[in-house]
């Protein structure tokens, strides 16, 4: 009797299991009451917010229709998409900024077109007409008997 008596009085490794799971199972349970609460909340804010985003697109929607109609005004939607315009000189300097800025790279001029948000053939006019003579800007020749080049700024 003595025996049986010892293992009702100690908690064996089973007993122990058990008190852990019950504190794990009340975690899980706060984690799932928890989860409930946020699906609630959530679907409160959404069901409050949908409206009126609704209403803010409409307002949007309104003001850029209105908007060609006032004088002097131009629509975002009548800006030309296809980056930005430089000037021969604005370009000239664009591009040795370009160039300084990496100077142990070479770029083809696309990638300096893309760089600058500019169109590529301003780019390359630009490298045939006024970079030819610029003494700042190496003209390497690139590709299959020399038609291509890239260009990098001299180092000195």
């Amino acid at each position: 009797m003595s025996f049986i008596r010892q293992e009702v009085e100690s908690p064996d490794k089973y007993d122990r299991f058990i008190a852990k799971f019950d504190v794990f199972q009340s975690m899980v349970e706060d984690k799932k009451r928890l989860q409930t609460e946020l699906t609630h909340i959530k679907s409160e804010y959404f069901e409050r917010i949908k409206p009126l985003e609704d209403e803010l697109a409409s307002v949007i929607k309104k003001l850029e229709a209105n908007l060609p109609k006032l004088d002097g005004v131009v629509s975002v939607s009548q800006e030309p998409a296809s980056g930005q315009k430089f000037s021969r000189g604005q370009l000239g300097v664009a591009i040795k900024d370009l160039l300084r800025s990496n100077p142990e790279r070479s770029f083809k001029p696309r990638e300096i077109a893309e760089a600058l948000d500019t169109k590529g053939t301003s780019v390359s006019l630009w490298f045939n007409k006024y970079g030819l003579g610029d003494n700042e800007i190496e003209r390497v020749p690139v590709g299959e008997e020399g038609k291509r080049f890239v260009y990098r700024i001299r180092q000195y």
